[in-house]
């Protein structure tokens, strides 16, 4: 996929750690990769958009876990901060459909990187009501009230939908998240942008199961680094001489439920083989999606690579993750 660039006020000039040859005249703030904007950057599919090609090849392209046919199941995106984002929160999906939208948006973010002292916020302080926050929204003083968490390099944070939250800078973010941008900006420091208090209060939940995720055990090449309802995510490393086989666990599940994968290399390059396709090669800041009509691929470095892999699990089976 073609990276989108996104400009943001509180982004980035300097993509270097991720995308060093793009250089930057506005900050940065998001890199889109799988948005439904998002074009093919290669084969005979290339330059059309990822959400044309949902509505036309639906579940071969999405598969059977995801809950549309139609658009893609998961946003992904980097994130580039060297200023406070805005507190925010987002509907979960019983809220977002009686508001006639498709999906709620529950997110995860991996910490590609993190400057000392870097930190997100997770929802409010143990006993901080929905009004004693509305309260410091109008007295300009509501980052006093959240939740202040220290990040560094590596770990994965799980927001779900109806966390409040913001990400404060000096950090590049892996994001994983439900295909929606609904967002209500519940305050902005003073800052003379649109906020959305009332949506936001009634989309909020005074505690979620946001957090840090608890560390899994590393399998070889492989490290699980959150399972949730919304979406399963995992981090690979591949040396000189290594190669991972994919796609068995697209065939899991009733009826060998497929699902799609969609792969972003942090750190290196390799190449995405399968039967009957030309090798597709990717590197850092660069997503792949094999379709869930591809039974099986094979993933090579070249000569050694980092990603993670996202995919989507079937309705029901997974939980929320265990998070402090």
């Amino acid at each position: 996929m073609q990276p989108e660039f996104v400009e943001r006020p509180w982004g980035a000039r300097d993509l270097s750690p991720i995308y060093p040859s793009h250089h930057c005249e506005k900050p940065v703030g998001e890199v889109w990769l799988t948005g439904d904007e998002n074009r093919v950057a290669n084969g005979p599919l290339a330059g059309r958009t990822l959400g044309e090609l949902c509505r036309e090849f639906g579940r071969a392209l999405v598969g059977e876990s995801a809950r549309e046919t139609e658009r893609f199941p998961l946003l992904i995106k980097f994130l580039f901060s060297r200023e406070k984002l805005s507190v925010q929160v987002h509907p979960d999906d019983e809220m977002a459909r009686r508001a006639g939208l498709p999906c709620g948006k529950t997110e995860c973010w991996y910490v590609v990187a993190a400057e000392p002292g870097a930190q997100v916020a997770l929802g409010l302080k143990p006993g901080t009501t929905r009004e004693q926050l509305a309260r410091a929204i109008q007295a300009v003083r509501a980052e006093e009230l959240l939740n202040w968490v220290d990040i560094h390099a590596g770990e994965m944070i799980y927001v779900a939908a109806g966390t409040v939250h913001t990400i404060g800078p000096g950090a590049i973010l892996l994001e994983t998240q439900q295909n929606s941008d609904t967002t209500y900006r519940l305050y902005d420091y003073g800052r003379p942008r649109e906020i959305h208090v009332e949506q936001g209060l009634a989309a909020m939940k005074e505690r979620t199961r946001a957090g840090k995720v608890k560390p899994w055990v590393v399998h070889a090449n492989l490290m699980p680094l959150v399972w949730s309802p919304c979406f399963l995510v995992a981090k690979h490393r591949l040396g000189p001489n290594a190669d991972l086989s994919m796609g068995w666990h697209k065939h899991t599940g009733p009826k060998g439920t497929r699902k799609v994968d969609i792969l972003v290399a942090l750190d290196g390059c390799g190449a995405v083989e399968s039967d009957g396709t030309q090798p597709v090669n990717f590197g850092r800041g660069e997503a792949v999606i094999v379709p869930a009509a591809v039974d099986r691929f094979l993933v090579l470095p070249d000569p050694a690579v980092e990603f993670l892999s996202m995919q989507v699990p079937l309705p029901g089976l997974v939980e929320e993750p265990e998070t402090s």
